[in-house]
């Protein structure tokens, strides 16, 4: 449900949907044969490898949709929970779940399953794991060090191998097409009346290159944040698309007048902010303005979002990025934050300055001091730091 919630789908609507993705899931697995111990231990037989067929093929599914939802820019994968990876307590739990699924013939969410179809021995491997779920949690405080040895965090393959998420579902999906070739040439010799004696081979051969082909095209999509940033740094489309320019000096005045609808972005990295930063002003670098985490400041259409950094262009840049995610009143500061120091800050009474009209010279001699003091009041604002809410989800399966 990660594009869904909270926008489209409450939390407590997202419960009940949950509940009804769960029996349609259920019921899938039980018209696959699930349900069936047998079925299901076939596999470390080599007689029947219908699990791993249809778990890779869900794999490969939701890995291309993914990543084709991202590439298109309806899914944020920023919000997509990931379950922390520690080496240890993987290796144990993994070896304790072949294990035991060899011996019952169920892994918990296919236990589910034949329990809910009646099957006695899936009702007594559900109790079996009520009950070892009950012992772990008893035992956890002990347990915790060994638990949490060697954790390496959000692991992704992307990320360990540098590569993008693409190049990842196009090779996990040839893996995926080998694996059935593989298996379906063992099942042939161990079980040659199994169910891959009843696989049209031409159509499932022509099925492999639609969907290789497929992930391929997928895979070369741009980034949806590749794609903005290109535009927003677009000559052409700049010129097309003019950002407004807020001066110096209406800043400075909102500033001191204490406009509750101008919000000022600092742009800068957080260095930069936590040396110097003008009163209000909230640190958001352009590399944030992807995703839900600053959209509650960010979405007030009522309020003028000021975008600032050391540099006019990075400033206009940045306003234009948020302007094509679909943000509304967006402006940037002409000057950059140095003409500001330069034009209001570093103004003196007998300093000769150039100022468009003398009533305006007046104005930054009087603001000088005023903003000067609400700056060292600020001192050394450490930037607010936001990380996206997870959805968590997941199956057990």
């Amino acid at each position: 449900m990660g594009p869904l919630v909270p926008e489209i789908i409450t939390d407590e609507l997202n419960l009940i949907v949950a509940l009804l993705v769960g029996v349609a899931f259920g019921f899938i697995l039980e018209q696959a044969g699930f349900s069936s111990s047998r079925k299901l231990t076939g596999l470390f037989y080599g007689i029947d490898f219908t699990v791993l067929r249809v778990f890779f093929t869900a794999g490969v599914t939701a890995m291309i949709g993914i990543v084709l939802l991202n590439g298109l820019g309806l899914l944020d994968t920023s919000v997509i929970y990931i379950n922390p990876m520690f080496v240890t307590s993987a290796l144990l739990g993994g070896a304790i779940m072949g294990l035991g699924f060899v011996l019952g013939g169920y892994c918990p969410g296919t236990s589910f399953c034949g329990a809910a179809v009646g099957r006695i021995d899936a009702m007594l491997f559900v109790l079996g794991g009520l009950v070892g779920a009950f012992a772990f949690g008893e035992a956890f405080p002990s347990l915790q060090a060994i638990y949490t040895a060697r954790g390496l965090g959000d692991l992704t393959l992307p990320g360990v191998f540098g590569v993008s998420p693409g190049v990842v579902a196009v090779a996990i999906t040839i893996v995926a097409i080998g694996a059935f070739v593989a298996t379906g040439r063992i099942e042939r010799r161990v079980n040659p009346d199994g169910p891959v004696s009843r696989f049209p081979v031409s159509r499932h051969r022509m099925a492999a290159v639609a969907l290789v082909v497929v992930s391929v095209l997928v895979a070369r999509l741009d980034r949806p944040e590749a794609r903005l940033l290109a535009t927003a740094t677009d000559r052409a489309y700049a010129q097309a698309h003019p950002v407004r320019m807020v001066t110096a000096d209406e800043v400075a005045f909102r500033i001191l007048d204490d406009d509750p609808r101008l919000q000022v972005i600092d742009t800068r990295d957080a260095a930069a902010f936590t040396a110097f930063g003008l009163p209000r002003a909230i640190n958001i670098p352009a590399r944030d303005l992807f995703g839900k985490t600053w959209r509650d400041i960010l979405g007030r259409e009522r309020d003028l979002k000021v975008f600032v950094a050391d540099d006019e262009g990075e400033a206009v840049t940045a306003a234009r990025l948020a302007t094509l995610l679909g943000y509304e009143n967006v402006a940037a500061l002409q000057g950059g934050l140095g003409g500001f120091r330069s034009e209001i800050l570093g103004v003196t009474a007998h300093a000769s300055v150039a100022a468009p009209n003398a009533e305006t010279l007046d104005f930054r001699r009087a603001a000088a001091p005023k903003l000067t003091a609400l700056i060292a009041a600020r001192g050394a604002a450490k930037p607010v730091v936001r990380t996206a809410k997870k959805v968590a989800g997941g199956c057990g399966v």
